[in-house]
């Protein structure tokens, strides 16, 4: 029985704290590391279960505050007001990644494999893994689950140096289906080595067991386990290697 455990790890950035969740099986020597960019309502029970689960795999799981300690949105209309700030200074929105990133590499509660690092997230989360695989930080994978693809600066694509999976419900009417060939023609121009794959029928959320408004946002187990079993296929690959 695994014994995966979630501790709380408070830093601060230009005065400002945050309090990210470490997720790891103490004793275990050299994971691989993972930064776990949440969705829009940020780090709670839903985020740290995932966390969990992909921990017992045999990873250490960083999931990022990205919006600061204390701020822990309950509802809809406070998840958006928490998000948007971010989601429209995409400079700011990839610091607090690099943060987070820096959090997992520099924290010695749970030892790392050298080089061994990625990133995944989930809805607003998608975005901030593939921006932060942007900045040119040194991942061996970026994973994003029903996440935007949009970005500001396409350029900054020459500068990911993992692979890159993007894991898109085709029926997500959240994600507009323009970013799709944008998001290809960036990862082509940049030469990154990248996979999207659409799933029939699946919509905004579909990993989210809370997800629960038709059309729109919903849990789809079927669609959800294999689009985990596709991160941690693309995991394995990368990592041994």
């Amino acid at each position: 029985m695994s014994k995966v455990i979630v501790e709380s790890l408070v830093y601060h950035v230009s005065g400002k704290g945050y309090e990210s969740r470490l997720v790891y099986e103490p004793g275990a020597l050299g994971r691989p590391g993972l930064v776990m960019a949440p969705n829009w309502m940020g780090i709670g029970e839903g985020a740290e279960r995932i966390a969990k689960e992909v921990a017992e795999k045999g990873y250490v799981v960083l999931i990022a505050d990205l919006y600061g300690q204390g701020v822990r949105p309950s509802n809809a209309d406070e998840a958006g007001a928490a998000m948007m700030p971010l989601k429209n200074d995409r400079a700011e929105l990839r610091k607090r990644m690099q943060e987070a990133l820096a959090q997992l590499l520099g924290q010695s509660k749970a030892l790392l494999a050298p080089g061994k690092v990625g990133t995944f997230g989930f809805c607003f989360g998608g975005c901030c893994a593939l921006e932060l695989a942007r900045t040119g930080a040194d991942l061996k994978a970026a994973v994003s689950f029903h996440g935007t693809l949009d970005t500001p600066n396409p350029e900054d694509a020459k500068r990911i140096k993992g692979s890159v999976l993007v894991l898109h419900g085709a029926s997500d009417p959240l994600v507009p289906r323009e970013q799709l060939p944008a998001f290809e023609a960036e990862m082509n121009a940049a030469k990154v080595d990248w996979q999207l794959l659409s799933y029939g029928g699946a919509v905004h959320s579909f990993t989210d067991p809370n997800a629960n408004v038709p059309g729109k946002m919903q849990y789809d187990r079927r669609t959800s386990e294999r689009a985990f079993r596709a991160m941690h296929n693309l995991l394995e690959e990368v990592f041994t290697h």
